[in-house]
């Protein structure tokens, strides 16, 4: 037996290169700053003072979140700029639900052997994943464990904390009868269902979406809608809002309403799109299935006053939006009818 002295390095993880990787990231780090935080990453905890002034009653939402097996697909493309785009998006627009502004958001990056050009690549995603969401990215972890993950994987997760002032919280509390449900496009699924996605790639072979590899197509990043929504939360009284993600339209859009309604949405009111084609075509997926398990071309929805409806759609589609009228809410029991 070797009395050759161990290092931390001889077992797998090498704190030089954790600390080249700060250096990286910090310029990508500065970009997301905001005027409320206190300090650059390398600290023991992100430094965020809210506003004087600000908010009368603030109240503080947190969210976090992966990227599920969407993780899988970027790591055999070799794709790894934009999935963190995702992990940020799959936070804010959780947040961005009860009316809150994404304040700042930390990242955790866990994997076998850290290679700095993969992880510079992720951050960057996930720096502009903040930039798009106005978050500030104030703090993170990177973990490097040699025998928990396989050489080439690594894994995701992020948390952020948003503000909205107590009297203006979105609860679906103010959902009525009559009101109208729009619908805001997602670019594709989004961070859910890839379980299912991988399996009919495996099935689909080598197909094209548009003629683009269906693999690629599916890997577009995730939707940030929060610059878009709080705009219109500033000129539209709206009285719920729902993020379409795991479980679809069908089982998202029931978290925000109460015990006597339904929505009916009008199935002919959207293309879900070729993306969404592809997996129902190619997986023979029937088509409840597809609606609880995909967001069918709808990350967000908004259910506003029937009086306000086409405003707000103007103003969505003005913020770069595709905004339609997609339901209307009827007498029910917290469920949704297509018709």
């Amino acid at each position: 037996m070797s009395n050759k002295p161990l290092t931390y390095k001889d077992a797998g993880v090498d704190i030089d290169a954790g600390n080249e990787l700060v250096q990286r990231i910090k310029p990508l780090v500065a970009k997301t700053r905001r005027p409320e935080v206190l300090a650059g990453i390398g600290g023991f905890g992100g430094l965020f003072a809210l506003p004087p002034g600000r908010y009368n009653e603030p109240v503080l939402v947190s969210g976090t979140d992966g990227v599920g097996t969407k993780l899988m697909l970027a790591q055999h493309l070799g794709v790894h700029d934009t999935i963190g785009i995702d992990l940020v998006a799959m936070c804010v627009n959780d947040v961005l639900v009860q009316g809150a502004e994404p304040l700042f958001f930390l990242d955790y990056f866990a994997c076998g052997k850290l290679d700095n050009e993969v992880a510079s690549d992720v951050i960057a995603g996930i720096a502009e994943g903040c930039l798009q969401a106005g978050a500030a990215l104030i703090g993170g972890e990177t973990a490097e464990m040699p025998d928990m993950y396989a050489p080439g994987e690594y894994d995701l997760a992020g948390f952020t904390v948003g503000a909205v002032e107590r009297s203006e919280m979105l609860d679906g509390s103010t959902i009525a009868v009559g009101d109208v449900v729009i619908g805001i496009a997602s670019s594709g699924p989004h961070s859910n269902g890839y379980s299912l996605i991988r399996k009919v790639l495996d099935r689909a072979g080598d197909a094209h979406i548009d003629g683009v590899p269906a693999a690629e197509r599916l890997l577009a990043p995730t939707r940030i809608y929060v610059k878009s929504v709080l705009a219109l939360l500033l000129q539209v009284d709206v009285h719920g809002l729902a993020h379409i993600t795991g479980g679809g339209l069908t089982e998202n859009i029931p978290r925000v309403l109460h015990g006597d309604l339904n929505v009916a949405i009008d199935t002919t009111s959207w293309d879900q799109g070729p993306v969404f084609d592809f997996l129902q075509r190619h997986g023979n997926i029937e088509t409840a299935e597809m609606r609880r398990t995909f967001n069918c071309g709808v990350g967000m929805v908004a259910v506003v006053n029937p009086a306000q409806a086409p405003l707000a759609i103007d103003l969505l589609n003005g913020s770069g939006e595709r905004a339609w009228q997609l339901g209307t809410v009827i007498p029910g029991k917290r469920e949704v009818q297509y018709v």
